[in-house]
């Protein structure tokens, strides 16, 4: 399978970043990918570095939006994986990942389960918990196990995803630095993402991609200065071996090729998942063991 990733940055309005993310598209169909995957939130800013009622509506065009990447997957007969601010309701809104079919069609969705808040990542303010569960979704080129940014620090997402029959595992993200931060601090921040992800390749012998954002965002509320999202957009093979890593600044597209066969071999060299001795895991279900 050729996988696509799209690391770009916010080009200060909607218009201009879809422009630049509809071009990456095109240049990665005519590569041969197969299936590209988007960051989180990729049709604007990072909004969630505030907490401001007017960034609702923001998610106003969600049924447009569908409609919109409905198209660009047709066009170029791609699987695509989107991120969108999904208005369900008044007042009732989501981090929605949509996964796009080679025609068009909506394969499948996933709203971000783990919310996050923290200084400049106030999610919590703007997102329900999603309520579809872990469940991968099906396409024409196989069973996606597709999470968002702060999803990828908990194996258990993972693990579901993976006992649930997903190839690979997919995380549209948003996450950077603060300037403020030292440089041994920022290293080490960076080294245990990407650290804990293939965590999750190994233990459940799957690929892992994760696309996330680069370029500096600034806190429009003036109460931190902003957020230089890291970039190192990766995928990463079912032994932990890097296939592919880019560096913190470049918007570009990148277009990887997977063989979905070693990830069985791997798991039979290494049967984790047959050896989990899930009689004594019920407590995993506890939120704190006392």
């Amino acid at each position: 399978m050729k996988i696509a990733l799209i690391q770009q940055k916010f080009h200060q309005n909607k218009q201009a970043t879809i422009e630049k993310t509809c071009d990456l598209i095109k240049k990665s169909a005519k590569e041969g990918a197969q299936l590209v995957c988007l960051c989180e939130l990729h049709q604007g800013e990072y909004f969630c570095q505030s907490e401001n009622v007017d960034f609702f509506d923001l998610a106003n065009d969600y049924e447009k939006d569908l409609e919109f990447w409905s198209k660009v997957a047709k066009e170029n007969n791609i699987v695509l994986i989107t991120s969108l601010f999904e208005k369900r309701s008044a007042g009732l809104y989501h981090n929605t990942a949509v996964v796009f079919e080679k025609n068009g069609s909506i394969a499948g969705k996933y709203r971000k389960m783990h919310i996050p808040d923290d200084p400049c990542f106030y999610e919590k303010f703007y997102f329900t918990p999603g309520d579809l569960g872990f469940e991968p979704i099906n396409t024409s080129i196989g069973k996606l196990g597709v999470l968002i940014c702060w999803d990828q620090w908990y194996p258990e997402a993972a693990r579901l995803m993976a006992l649930k029959g997903a190839q690979i595992l997919i995380y549209p993200t948003a996450i950077g630095w603060f300037n403020k931060d030292d440089a041994e601090e920022k290293q080490r921040q960076l080294d245990a993402w990407i650290g804990i992800q293939k965590g999750h390749a190994i233990a459940n012998g799957l690929y892992v991609v994760a696309i996330n954002r680069v370029g500096f965002e600034k806190d429009k509320s003036g109460v931190e200065e902003g957020i230089n999202f890291w970039g190192n957009s990766f995928v990463i093979g079912p032994q932990g071996e890097e296939l592919f890593r880019a560096d913190e600044i470049s918007e570009l597209y990148k277009v990887v090729d997977i063989d979905q066969k070693r990830s069985e071999n791997v798991r039979r060299w290494w049967p984790f998942l047959r050896d989990r001795r899930i009689e004594y895991f019920s407590e995993l279900s506890k939120r704190f063991i006392d």
